[in-house]
């Protein structure tokens, strides 16, 4: 095959770890997702109330912000390999548990610890980018993130045939299992099969743990303040269980989590200031220096990004019954395939972004982002419905083109800490689907689509301001001491 039409210039190896690494996340989702196409059979065994339905679903996702930032952390101490293993593992054995649960309190607890499991998507990011050049950066980190994202379609498709063909109140029990047994089965597999990196390459780790490093006093404050959103967002879904909203939670116990929150925060800008606040006294070598504004940049970015994909996913089914009068088989079809639009869209935005340039793609992708929601915000009854289909299918690919950008990026900043910066952005794109839901309960349809173009322009203008295209080489520190330079473009 002529270069010209060559997707890829690689060792099996590598097209090997991609697949492997694909499959993982898919896997994980759906452990992560599997309760959510159950939750009908899951009622009816239980005998579960609306309200307690709806807190099911919060928890699931109340853990997976702190647990990307965690397993950041833990990706680039430890390496992929043992650690998506160990999440794959897990997320097994909570899933079997979970399928054991015998009330409404364990069911709770156990979709609360599940939370984690979503947090195993970090783990590929720096898989991938181990094993693949930045010239195949965005394409291959498109790949991973688009085809493993489907795996929470894949747990709405099959978990509910499964539960429904066994029949009975156990029915959800058995399709819950069997994903928990895949989930360990492929742990396994994948720690057997997988390898940090290439034959005689090295992994490279971060000095210190606990926060991630950062290498001047502007950039030192601009992390403490990046914290805050992650730390409101947990605080919001604390007040969506408090008596002011669903009162599934006394005020006692609501308070209690509020003052955990703020200790929370203060002790990880506390651990901040102690891994980086010599760099106020000492500055750190310019040729090891990268710029924290980027990663800033890149998470405003995915909050829209993948925070406007899992808003928008959970919203438009209700959104073309209600306005439309849609049947609601039709409907779960119509919005259905804004799901299925991230097996390509996600892949094209990292393959855009490595022929023509990481910048350049996530402007055009903002701009499409903002027009296709501001058209959408003035959407009323009297659109004609393929119109709005139409639109509405815009937003998705823009935005899952989007995430594929982001992520075509996020590797090329500094390679030893890609862990922990792709744990970060991937908190904020959970921060923004909490953000635009939260603003769905507050304001009218129309409002929830035009806060997201709204964002979409101001992110746009972050990104025309601050973010540089990656060029050159970044720096790494060898074990011994020596200096090797990365390409980075």
């Amino acid at each position: 095959m002529s270069e010209r039409f060559r997707l890829f210039d690689l060792s099996q190896a590598s097209i090997r770890t991609l697949h492997l690494t694909w499959i993982a996340f898919f896997v994980s989702f759906m452990v992560w997702f599997a309760h959510a196409p159950l939750m009908p059979f899951i009622r009816e065994a239980l005998q579960l109330t609306d309200q307690q339905t709806k807190v099911l679903l919060i928890l699931n996702v109340a853990i997976t912000i702190p647990a990307r930032i965690l397993v950041g952390m833990l990706v680039d101490r430890f390496g992929p390999r043992i650690l998506y293993a160990g999440i794959l593992i897990l997320g097994g054995i909570l899933s079997l548990l979970f399928a054991l649960a015998q009330d409404y309190q364990q069911l709770a607890l156990l979709r609360f610890l599940a939370g984690f499991v979503g947090a195993g998507f970090v783990v590929g990011i720096r898989m991938i980018s181990e094993w693949f050049p930045a010239r195949h950066t965005g394409v291959t980190q498109g790949i991973y993130g688009g085809w493993g994202n489907f795996g929470s379609a894949g747990a709405a498709g099959l978990l509910p045939i499964i539960a429904a063909s066994l029949g009975g109140p156990n029915g959800w029990r058995y399709a819950v299992i069997l994903t928990g047994i895949l989930a360990i089965a492929y742990g396994a597999l994948f720690y057997w099969r997988a390898r940090n990196t290439p034959k005689g390459s090295t992994y490279f780790k971060p000095k210190q743990t606990g926060a991630l490093e950062i290498t001047s006093g502007f950039d030192l404050w601009l992390y403490i303040l990046m914290n805050i959103p992650m730390y409101l967002v947990l605080g919001v879904l604390a007040w969506k269980l408090s008596p002011a909203a669903m009162g599934l939670l006394d005020a006692t116990t609501t308070y209690t989590l509020y003052a955990v929150l703020i200790f929370a925060y203060l002790l990880q800008v506390w651990k901040i200031w102690q891994v980086n606040g010599h760099v106020l006294k000492e500055p750190v070598p310019s040729m090891q220096r990268y710029s924290f504004t980027q990663v800033a940049v890149l998470d405003l970015a995915y909050m829209v990004t993948f925070g406007t994909e899992l808003a928008v996913v959970s919203m438009l089914p209700l959104f073309y019954v209600d306005m439309f009068g849609v049947d609601k088989v039709a409907a779960g079809l119509l919005a259905g395939s804004y799901a299925v639009i991230n097996l390509v869209a996600r892949p094209l935005g990292g393959l855009v972004s490595d022929k023509l340039g990481r910048k350049t793609t996530l402007t055009f992708v903002l701009i499409g982002i903002a027009a296709s929601f501001l058209i959408l915000s003035q959407v009323d009854k009297t659109w004609a419905l393929p119109l709005v289909v139409l639109a509405a299918t815009f937003g998705g690919i823009f935005s899952k083109a989007g995430s594929g950008a982001v992520y075509a990026m996020v590797p090329l900043i500094q390679r030893r800490l890609t862990g922990q910066i792709a744990g970060m952005a991937g908190a904020y794109g959970n921060v923004g689907g909490v953000v635009f839901l939260t603003a769905l309960a507050m304001v009218s349809t129309q409002n929830f689509f035009l806060v997201i173009g709204t964002s979409a322009a101001l992110v746009l203008a972050f990104i025309a301001l601050w973010l540089r295209e990656p060029t050159g080489h970044m720096t790494e520190i060898m074990p011994d001491g020596t200096v090797q330079l990365i390409e980075v473009s």
